[in-house]
């Protein structure tokens, strides 16, 4: 069995390629650079026995050449800006890649599909910020939920769930999307939230701070990533094609909770201080999701918290 993984190179793709190794797939990693620069995360054995392609889904032709090399009969489409600020930066760059790159892998596909040569099942990896703000009586949200995105980021995921689900129905494609809410663990990068809290709360226990300074003190329902890639790998399996899953836990964890947890198991005592210069009006108060349509048509149930989370940031850590 083949899978092919689009943004193979980044935090979620490589502990989903470790994922696949350990269950006898032949990996496809598809993504920008070589292997040598992304596959990090892997250890030696694993990132020699990882195919890797090298692939701009902004390129048709390049995304064309994955598939053909790939001949996957899974495929998790991963590749994406994922960094909110980032899109905003660039927004047509955003939906280049974000959401007409959706439409090249999946019209790829479709091609291979109507030869006779291809027809495997479609994991198309959305975000919970397509739902954008809600009533705290509305949590946990569930699939059903008005999507709201504000911002280009979110924008280009509600717009990639929509192009793929057209394709999906007319052509006859086994495409499933999710809603994917915030997930972290060891190889996250150092500016998204909880490792930067562990960063800085390092640097507390160095002396080289004095307190641990936070913007908006949101709500947000954080996974595991090994929680995030069993859920793919079980909606690869068993989820209903056509269908749209939550990837959430249920729960809500606020960013202060989160800095009290980095601080205690990092084993210092520090002051939590807001900066007004880092609270933006725009940031979505609480986003906590449902997993109850994911656990009822795949048994999926998440195993870690996010006490385990900032437990393997610290072990992870080498500063």
């Amino acid at each position: 069995m083949n899978a092919l993984i689009t943004g193979g190179g980044g935090f979620v793709g490589q502990w989903l390629g470790k994922a696949l190794l350990a269950q006898g797939f032949e990996v496809y990693a598809a993504g920008l650079g070589s292997a040598l620069d992304q596959l990090g995360v892997l250890g030696g054995e694993e990132r020699t026995a990882v195919h890797w392609v090298t692939a701009d889904m902004r390129g048709t032709d390049a995304v064309d050449r994955a598939v053909e090399r790939a001949k996957p009969d899974v495929v998790f489409h991963l590749a994406g800006v994922s960094f909110p600020p980032d899109a905003e930066v660039a927004p047509a760059i955003t939906y280049d890649i974000n959401t007409v790159g959706a439409v090249r892998l999946l019209s790829a596909i479709r091609r291979k599909r109507t030869d006779g040569s291809l027809d495997p099942t479609v994991i198309v990896v959305g975000s919970a910020m397509q739902y954008g703000a809600h009533d705290v009586s509305e949590m946990p949200l569930d699939e059903a939920t008005e999507q709201r995105p504000a911002t280009t980021y979110a924008a280009s995921k509600a717009a990639q769930e929509v192009a793929a689900l057209q394709l999906a129905r007319a052509s006859g494609m086994r495409v499933i999307c999710t809603r994917s809410f915030n997930h972290s663990g060891a190889g996250h990068a150092a500016h998204y939230l909880v490792p930067s809290l562990v960063q800085r709360a390092r640097a507390i226990a160095r002396g080289e701070e004095r307190q641990l300074v936070l913007g908006n003190d949101v709500i947000r329902d954080y996974l595991h990533v090994s929680d995030v890639v069993s859920a793919y790998l079980l909606l690869a399996e068993r989820g209903v094609p056509g269908e749209v899953y939550n990837v959430a836990s249920g729960r809500g964890v606020t960013a202060r909770q989160l800095a009290e947890r980095a601080l205690l198991d990092v084993g210092v005592t520090a002051e939590i201080s807001t900066e007004p210069t880092l609270v933006r009006a725009s940031d979505i108060p609480i986003l906590v999701g449902s997993p109850d349509k994911l656990t009822r048509d795949t048994g999926w149930v998440p195993v870690k918290t996010h006490t385990d989370i900032i437990a393997d940031l610290l072990n992870a850590s080498t500063d």
